[in-house]
């Protein structure tokens, strides 16, 4: 007997036991439940029976009520998320690969849980989206040069959509544009077609130039003296190469001082002869004048006596 009551006290102990070891872990759980504890770029959306109280919580430590409330923990930190690549057709019908991406961030906790379901997943889909009707919008040669524009507009049109889920998206980047082999190699002939044109162009403007200051230089050189002291200067420049053999131009400015003195004693020649013909004209018109004078005045004189006699008495 006394054994049969020494066991029930010894399990009547260990049921007591037990029993506070609920108990104890009870009370914690409803202890841990009730408090918490938030970071600096967390905040808390708290929910009792349902609904919304107040504005989000934190940072910080905070009681709840057990099986009453209960809180949504929203990070507020920037997210970057890379946009999967997107299969696009630009205006001009030409199939590219881009790809990008989006910095967001939660501005309103509240709205980011009440408005939308996943706000991460939901700004994904709508970027995606929106850059995929948005290139399509464009040219080939916008997209790969105004990249700056085109980021701006993104950012623009995501912005407007996820505003109302609390979501900032501050920065939209366009990261590759993949586009066919084939369009590669066509833009690769225009660019080098075009690197050849302004080399052709910046040549000719040379020649033109060059021409330029010839001409200026001849106008300087337009006297004998300057020109053959510029030759003599040639001459010196290449004589300090140690040449064996000098093809020296000889130009005709040098040969025109004794070219006009030839001309000149020729032309003096000339005109000694040409008054000398002169002279033997004019005494030839002399003699034929002085001649026909004699002639008249013999002829004047024999006149009368060959007239009759009657006349002559007359």
């Amino acid at each position: 007997m006394y054994a049969t009551l020494g066991l029930l006290q010894a399990v009547g102990v260990s049921f007591a036991f037990i029993a506070l070891v609920v108990v104890v872990v009870v009370v914690a759980s409803f202890l841990y439940s009730a408090v918490k504890v938030v970071k600096e770029y967390e905040r808390g959306v708290i929910f009792r029976l349902g609904r919304v109280q107040g504005g989000p919580k934190g940072p910080g430590l905070f009681l709840l009520l057990p099986l009453v409330d209960r809180m949504v923990k929203i990070d507020l930190r920037t997210v970057t998320m890379d946009v999967p690549p997107q299969d696009v057709i630009t205006r001009d019908n030409v199939p590219a690969r881009v790809n990008a991406v989006i910095y967001f961030r939660v501005v309103d906790p509240n709205r980011s849980v009440i408005e939308v379901e996943n706000h991460v997943l939901a700004t994904s889909q709508i970027s995606q989206t929106t850059l995929r009707s948005v290139l399509g919008q464009k040219d080939l040669d916008q997209l790969l040069t105004n990249r700056e524009e085109i980021n701006e507009e993104l950012q623009r049109i995501i912005d407007e959509q996820t505003d109302p889920w609390g979501v900032k998206v501050s920065v939209v980047e366009v990261k590759d544009v993949e586009i066919p082999q084939q369009m590669q190699r066509a833009m690769a002939r225009q660019a080098e077609s075009e690197r050849e044109r302004r080399a052709k162009i910046i040549a000719a403007e040379g020649e033109y130039q060059a021409s330029e200051r010839l001409r200026q230089a001849a106008d300087r050189l337009e006297s004998p003296t300057a020109l053959q002291l510029r030759l003599f200067q040639t001459m010196g420049e290449i004589a300090v190469n140690q040449n064996s053999t000098i093809i020296l131009p000889v130009p005709i400015d040098l040969f025109k001082p004794f070219l006009e003195s030839q001309n000149g004693a020729t032309s003096y020649g000339q005109e000694v002869r040409a008054a000398r013909r002169e002279e033997e004209k004019e005494a030839e018109r002399f003699y034929e004048e002085a001649v026909g004078d004699a002639r008249r005045e013999v002829s004047s004189e024999e006149v009368p006596t060959e007239m009759p006699d009657g006349e002559a008495s007359r």
